[in-house]
Order: C-alpha cells, then sequence, then structure tokens
C-alpha cells in the first residue's frame, strides 16, 4: 500500500471499518409516501414501463496510459484487477438490468470523472454518472454546471476530506445551492454517526436532492442499532432525500441469501415508501468471494414481500430513474 494510501482515512476499507454498529431493530409504520412520478429522459411515467436500473457500481479500467490513475496508485492497488465498462455491462445483461449509475472512485482517480464520462456517450441512455469535484476549490458549482451535460447527475461527497467542516466550508455549501437549481444528487458515503450532520444540512437547503448511500452503513458490525435506524427514518421528512438498499455484501451477515436486510428495508419502506428507496448492487466489491450480483438484484426482485408489484418497480429502477436520468 502507497503512502498516500495509508494517509487517505476515507478508503472503502477503512470506511467500512469505522462504520460498525450495534442494534436490534424494531419495526414502525407511518411515515410519508414518498414523491409523484417524474417523467424520465425516455419520457416514461408509466410504472409498467420503468426499467431496471442499478443505482450504483464503480468501474475501473487498466488503461492506465489513456485513464492515469491517481498520485500514489498503481495497477496493483486495483482490486479486483479490473472492472471496465464491459465487463459490468455483462452483469447487468446477465440480470435483466437495463440501466446503471457510475458512482466516483476518488480512491483510484481523484477528481477524474473521465473513464465514466467515455462509457456513458459510448452506451447512449445506459448509464448516469456520479462523478467527485473538490469542494476546496472557489467555485465547485461551476464545475458541476460543467459535468452535467456529460451525464454527471450526482455527487459524491464523504466526511473525512474536510474534517468537522466538511458540510460547512463555503465549497460544500455552494455545491447544496447548486444542486437544487440543476437538480443533481448530493451523495453521501456517510457512517450512522453523520445522519444528524446531514439532517441539518437537509433543513437548510430542502430543495436540494440528496442519496443516503448503502443505508448509512448500518448494520457494518452484523447487527443494527436502533437509534442508528431512527436517525435514518428521521431523514424521510425532507422531500428530496433517498436512500439506497445496497452493499448487502458489507452489512448484516454479509453473505447471500441476504435476508436479515429485509427488516431493515421494510423499516425504510414504511418511513420513505418505495418511490424513494433504490436497489442497487455496488459492483464489484459485491462480486467478490461467495457475494454475487444475482444475490444481490434476487433480494428485492424475489424476496421483499410487503411491497405492491408497482412498488416493487420503484425499488427496482423507478426510483433511480427519476432521481439520476431526468432530461439534461
Amino acid at each position: 500500500m502507497t503512502t498516500e494510501q495509508q494517509a487517505t482515512d476515507w478508503t472503502r476499507r477503512d470506511l467500512l471499518a469505522t462504520g460498525a454498529r450495534v442494534v436490534g431493530a424494531g419495526l414502525v409504520s407511518g411515515g410519508l409516501s414518498g414523491l409523484a412520478p417524474r417523467a424520465s429522459a425516455a419520457g416514461q411515467t408509466d410504472d409498467k414501463q420503468m426499467p431496471v436500473i442499478d443505482a450504483h457500481s464503480h468501474i475501473w479500467t487498466r488503461e492506465i496510459d489513456k485513464y492515469p490513475l491517481a498520485k500514489g496508485i498503481t495497477l496493483q492497488d486495483l482490486a479486483p484487477a479490473s472492472f471496465t465498462t464491459e465487463e459490468l455491462l455483462a452483469k447487468m445483461q446477465a440480470h435483466d438490468v437495463d440501466r446503471c449509475v457510475l458512482i466516483a472512485h476518488n480512491i483510484f482517480y481523484g477528481f477524474d470523472n473521465q473513464y465514466m464520462i467515455d462509457a456513458a456517450a459510448a452506451h447512449p441512455g445506459t448509464f448516469r454518472i456520479v462523478g467527485m469535484v473538490d469542494d476546496a476549490l472557489p467555485h465547485p458549482d461551476m464545475e458541476m454546471k460543467r459535468l452535467l451535460p456529460h451525464g454527471v447527475t450526482g455527487f459524491r461527497i464523504v466526511p473525512s476530506r474536510r474534517g468537522a467542516q466538511w458540510l460547512s466550508n463555503p465549497g460544500m455549501q455552494r455545491m447544496w445551492r447548486c444542486a437544487a437549481e440543476t437538480r443533481q444528487a448530493i451523495c453521501c458515503l456517510i457512517n450512522p454517526e453523520n445522519l444528524s450532520e446531514v439532517d441539518k444540512q437537509c433543513e437548510r437547503f430542502p430543495d436540494t436532492p440528496v442519496v443516503i448511500d448503502h443505508f448509512a452503513r448500518i448494520g457494518i458490525d452484523g447487527t443494527f442499532r436502533e437509534a442508528d435506524l431512527k436517525n435514518l427514518c428521521r431523514l424521510a421528512r425532507h422531500q428530496q432525500t433517498t436512500v439506497k438498499i445496497s452493499a448487502y455484501y458489507a452489512l448484516g451477515k454479509k453473505r447471500p441469501p441476504h435476508l436479515e436486510m429485509l427488516p431493515i428495508i421494510k423499516r425504510l419502506y414504511e418511513a420513505f415508501g418505495a418511490s424513494r428507496l433504490m436497489w442497487a448492487s455496488d459492483s464489484p466489491y459485491q462480486l467478490v468471494g461467495e457475494n454475487n450480483y444475482g444475490a444481490s438484484i434476487d433480494l428485492v426482485r424475489n424476496r421483499v414481500d410487503f411491497v405492491t408489484p408497482a412498488e416493487r418497480k420503484w425499488l427496482l429502477g423507478g426510483t433511480a430513474d427519476r432521481v439520476y436520468f431526468f432530461e439534461l
């Protein structure tokens, strides 16, 4: 591992390790019913036409001459060694997934979103992008607007890049304000202890679309804390906030069939409604060891037994379609 990697305290391994919490979760009823359907880039408003969308996958390539890795990162750091656009498409096609949201991998590429942008350009209509911009720059909002025509309809933010001021620094404020205007979602890769901070930020920017990744990593130690679940469900009062039900390889028992996640999904369903939850695989990490793509989508496609057929379509694609695949 390089010195820069060791100094970066928000790698995937570190983030997962620091997110551990202990729980016992009960189910509560009630909550908000969710947002009304909106037309996608394909003009879809009928739930019968909703595509199946993987709302979260990374891609990377070993073509480092064309797509340089971040400073201090080498080919030996890529794990798995390769997960290209073509490899992702093969997984999607094998499981009848129509579209995907590509997620920035800051450790491998820094703030360079080009590989994802090129993938989206090569496969029109198949991909949208959650990129990253440097909020330490004077005007990250200008970069957000520049990237929008390239299919970048969201931006990933993480707490530990900027310390205690991660949400209150001027650049981040501009990002949240800009996102309310452009509809580019602010996508939060956070731990449970960050939920209260995000809650306050949502109060300050009620019109900003916000996505919480991976259940806010509640259950990363294999159990689930009631206080954390309440804090996550509390975000449901912010009508522009949605949650990814994803990354099963990292939560609960961390192995298929992931049935221990069903009560947690139900808890969020009762708080947010189906039209504010979105399934995602978090590939290629969901493909490591005994975990696999099929087990991830099967949990929502076949195991969730508390939603209507129309609601299941929202979980499997409708929400991601509304949040990310709007007309550019």
